[in-house]
């Protein structure tokens, strides 16, 4: 097994009987999907999933998990998920969004008990927007307009193309993303100011959500928990 399958088998070890969880996006996430659904075969244990996305609803689904909607739960007992980036310190800090929803992710893991971040050693930055730009939801009717405002205090911002390149990259709830480049000091002060921009309606820092991270390297597995 890669890294990748080696750390979603170890958060397999967090799911209990009579819970409802929560499905994260990516590559990563996939490989939890596929090893929950094996896990309830073998166990023979009842539990139901949400998706924080359309791809990962129809893993789900063709997985045979039994999948309720969003709209019919106000919290749930796990959530697991991925990361694009991520910073081991003491609140663990996040990026996500290289798979377009935000709104979801977000939601997901702000409304678990408990909210795992697993991933790789490759995913470890020392500040987050290292590797990636920090993606932000928005409007289709005002992206030019929050494109504007985002401009006078960011490096770069651009709105994302399709895989293809020849169309942009859509949401699960039909809106457009950013990629913007920022210089800023503290991570928190920017999310903050982020989040209170008009026409934004969700970004990819994630901070103070995630409860675990758990990061393999070579076949092990490190575990760290949010202070």
């Amino acid at each position: 097994m890669n890294d990748k399958e080696i750390v979603a088998q170890a958060a397999l070890e967090y799911v209990k009987n009579n819970t409802i969880i929560g499905l994260g996006t990516g590559s990563t996430a996939n490989y939890f999907i596929e090893g929950l659904a094996k896990k309830i075969k073998n166990e023979n244990l009842d539990i139901k999933v949400v998706a924080s996305s359309t791809i990962s609803q129809i893993s789900a689904i063709q997985a045979g998990l039994t999948y309720i909607s969003l709209d019919q739960i106000e919290a749930i007992d796990l959530y697991v998920d991925g990361a694009d980036e991520i910073v081991l310190s003491n609140s663990i800090e996040v990026l996500k969004g290289r798979g377009y929803d935000l709104i979801r992710e977000k939601l997901l893991a702000s409304a678990s008990k408990q909210c795992i971040i697993i991933g790789d050693n490759s995913k470890i930055v020392t500040k987050i927007g290292d590797n990636f730009p920090i993606p932000i939801e928005t409007s289709p009717i005002a992206w030019k307009i929050t494109q504007k405002i985002i401009e006078e205090f960011s490096i770069n911002c651009n709105l994302r193309k399709n895989n293809a390149g020849d169309g942009f990259a859509i949401t699960s709830y039909g809106n457009l993303v950013l990629d913007c480049d920022f210089k800023y000091g503290d991570i928190s002060s920017l999310s903050k100011k982020l989040s209170e921009l008009p026409g934004v309606l969700e970004h990819g820092i994630f901070l103070n959500i995630a409860h675990l991270s758990l990061i393999a390297n070579e076949g092990e597995v490190k575990t760290y928990k949010s202070i």
